[in-house]
């Protein structure tokens, strides 16, 4: 397999300075992009996928294998070898089948069958080879072998740009499919019009995992459109514009040997209007080397924030894990700010950039802290989106995509991003955040009418009682953050309130077991109980996984439990292993005893043994976890990359640093990975953590300095890290 290596000259690099005028991307090693490699995760459990996008981009263009399933989740699965086309939007990592919108598919007279003949609509899937395939940031190419064709992607953030190199053939043709549907996707109406020779307009409307999904477009081509076939489904339609619930065009004509056809494709949640406004900001040449290089000095940029000294594996390994992390949260409004809003309507997003796929049962772990230091601008136009989401719906984001609410996973975890932002000094209107914060806990959205009103979410309401313990726990840590969110701002009744509801998770505590255990409206505990299954009461999860979902208040957990009890179940976590007969659900991946790190609410855990004095076994699990869950194989992910979140993880951790609370600015510190790092930040300071070694450990911490003074704890804080500075680990 290739590995696309692109090398740019010093003078254009220089010319392109990072976000951070200290950084000289004219040095030796600045080149990060080519320490990333965007098919690890296309295996295995990671669900990502390798196209081309701009870092926070709108199109994330990129092939599509055809097949549905839940290993192609993001269209495309690194053990398959065909290719149905390369649409515009995908979900990194995810568990929900959705987007793919508006593929496109060069092919030609080759074509001789349909490679999968039991499939109802006949489709050109051509057959390719990884040996054949690139990809680096924002740019991917494959050989198409069925077709002798060569396509080629790059994107800017709202544009996605093809270049296809034909070879000499008399029926070669280019696919423009609104149709083409996967996994939960289905279109509901779609519109093509042919505008001119080189033009063609229209929209996607579709429904699936969100429920009301708009994609508009327009589509511009190199070359002048003389012969198109309309289809409205499969017939053939006499016209030059179809409206339908599937619709398709074919461009045809005869290309000379190696042609190349250019065609750029704009999208707007708002209208045909809007992409065409996108395309004329954006991309209003032909240049396809131009835009491949600007996304490529976009990503150096972005990747240049961060300077690690490593392996050349360990490089690749965090390169990767970083540029993951960059892919969503995604724009959703065009250059002038327009957008489809969760409530249906068109609205204006002015003086932010309005920003969408939030997965934030996931993300707000370690990814969103991440932002807050490398990206606290965008922290900014996140937080405004959400509450951009209030005021059109009434309540804050829980899993938004596409400017819908999909309502997907647990607790209202807008709240934590929001509230850490606020501390660590992130420009925001407190005063409203607040009170979205406020309504959206007050609501009786999402079981929190019983949660209200018995302490806890009861295991035998049909209605809510799905994911009862889990709903419980994650309600109340963020009840736990609107609370110190109200004494910051002197809201006392509020605070009180709220630092109520925050010891919720004790409702569920159970002497007997010393777990968290499922419990019945009449207080009664749920049997039989089994804290090792897998159970509608944890959501992905078990009780032993569950049991540590208190980061607000470990000392509380540690106290309840007793200090003695609380070291045994921890070491237990991570020694317990299951047995021959037990059945592990799709989820519980990346296994170390009943710790899971393929699923998110394991991740802090490793590091409580810092709360406990006993740093030294955080240090060597961490470095465990790193070692055996993540790899620079197609299968370098233990478990769905999950839009960030297992990247954050990973890179922060390899750092040294990770937020146990993602709300109070602390992060607990444990032995980094690489050999040494420079962040870059956005506030022109540089923070430096180097690492020496007494011997060839370098795993266990023998005294960490910063700024030269010995610390006291393993612990920093948000505000010592971004006044700059040196964080020297002395390892034994």
């Amino acid at each position: 397999m290739k590995r696309l290596h692109i090398y740019i000259s010093l003078s254009v690099l220089a010319f392109f300075s990072c976000q951070n005028k200290n950084v000289d991307l004219t040095k030796e090693g600045h080149i990060l992009t080519s320490y990333v490699d965007p098919f690890i995760g296309t295996d295995g459990p990671g669900n990502t996928y390798p196209g081309a996008v701009m870092p926070w981009g709108m199109v994330q263009l990129s092939p599509d294998n055809g097949l549905a399933g839940w290993d192609r989740i993001a269209g495309y699965y690194w053990q398959d070898s065909t290719i149905a086309g390369f649409s515009h939007k995908h979900l990194s990592g995810t568990g929900a089948g959705d987007l793919y919108d508006i593929l496109i598919m060069p092919y030609n007279s080759r074509f001789t069958k349909d490679l999968w003949p039991d499939q109802k609509e006949y489709r050109p899937y051509a057959q390719f080879s990884h040996d054949q395939e690139e990809a680096v940031p924002g740019y991917y190419a494959v050989d198409l072998l069925s077709s002798g064709i060569k396509a080629e992607l790059t994107t800017t953030e709202r544009v996605g740009l093809h270049r296809y190199t034909f070879p000499k053939d008399k029926e070669s043709k280019i696919l423009l499919d609104l149709g083409y549907k996967l996994n939960w996707d289905e279109p509901t109406e779609t519109y093509l019009k042919l505008e001119d020779e080189h033009t063609i307009v229209g929209y996607r409307y579709s429904t699936g995992w969100a429920p009301d999904q708009r994609e508009h477009f327009v589509l511009k081509i190199s070359r002048p459109i003389k012969n198109i076939v309309f289809y409205a489904g499969e017939e053939k339609v006499d016209a030059h514009k179809v409206k339908a619930t599937k619709t398709k065009a074919e461009i045809i004509f005869s290309s000379d040997e190696n042609e190349q056809v250019i065609i750029k494709l704009a999208l707007s949640s708002h209208s045909i209007e809007g992409a065409k406004r996108n395309m004329e900001s954006e991309c209003p040449d032909w240049d396809f080397d131009q835009v491949k290089s600007s996304a490529l000095r976009a990503w150096n940029r972005q990747l240049g924030m961060v300077e690690v000294k490593g392996s050349e594996d360990q490089k690749k390994i965090f390169y990767t894990n970083l540029y993951h992390c960059f892919l969503t949260p995604s724009l959703h409004a065009d250059v002038d700010g327009m957008y489809k809003g969760a409530d249906g309507h068109m609205h204006q997003a002015i003086g932010y950039e309005k920003m969408e796929t939030f997965s934030l049962w996931d993300t707000y772990r370690t990814a969103h802290p991440l932002y807050t230091i490398l990206a606290p601008e965008k922290v900014s136009d996140m937080v405004r989106s959400f509450l951009s989401h209030y005021d059109e719906t009434g309540l804050l984001p829980v899993w938004s995509m596409a400017g819908n609410e999909t309502n997907m996973m647990i607790g209202y975890h807008s709240v934590p991003v929001i509230v850490d932002a606020y501390f660590k000094g992130i420009p925001m209107n407190a005063q409203k955040a607040f009170e979205a914060c406020k309504a959206t806990a007050m609501s009786d959205a999402w079981s929190l009418k019983d949660y209200k009103k018995y302490g806890y979410v009861p295991a035998d309401d049909q209605s809510n009682g799905h994911w009862s313990v889990s709903k419980t726990l994650e309600y109340a840590y963020d009840d736990g953050c609107i609370a110190v969110f109200a004494k910051a701002l002197n809201k006392i009744e509020d605070y009180k309130y709220f630092k109520q509801r925050a010891d919720n998770w004790k409702h569920l505590y159970d002497k007997e077991s010393t777990f968290f255990r499922p419990r019945k409206k009449d207080g009664s505990f749920v049997k039989p109980f089994s804290p090792k299954e897998y159970t509608e009461y944890y959501c992905e999860s078990n009780a032993w996984q569950y049991f540590w979902h208190v980061q607000h208040d470990i000392p509380g957990l540690i106290q309840l439990l007793g200090k003695k009890a609380f070291v045994a179940k921890l070491d237990s976590m991570f020694s317990y292993e299951h047995e021959a007969g037990d059945k592990l659900p799709i989820f519980s991946t990346g296994m170390i005893g009943q710790y899971a790190h393929g699923n998110e609410p394991s991740h802090h855990v490793a590091y409580l043994y810092n709360q406990i004095g006993q740093p030294e076994k955080t240090q060597k699990m961490v470095r465990k976890i790193i070692e055996s869950q993540y790899s620079i194989k197609p299968d370098g992910y233990c478990g769905n990359e999950d839009c960030g979140q297992m990247s954050a993880w990973l890179v922060m951790s390899a750092l040294g640093l990770y937020p146990v609370n993602p709300a109070n600015g602390v992060y607990h510190l444990t032995s980094p990975w690489v050999e040494e790092a420079t962040i870059h930040l956005p506030n022109g300071k540089n923070f430096s953590i180097k690492t020496k070694s007494k011997g060839e450990n370098k795993i266990l911490i023998d005294a960490v300095h910063l700024n030269g003074k010995e610390m006291e704890m393993l612990t920093i804080t948000h505000q010592q890290l971004m006044d700059g500075g040196e964080l020297l680990f002395m390892l034994k």
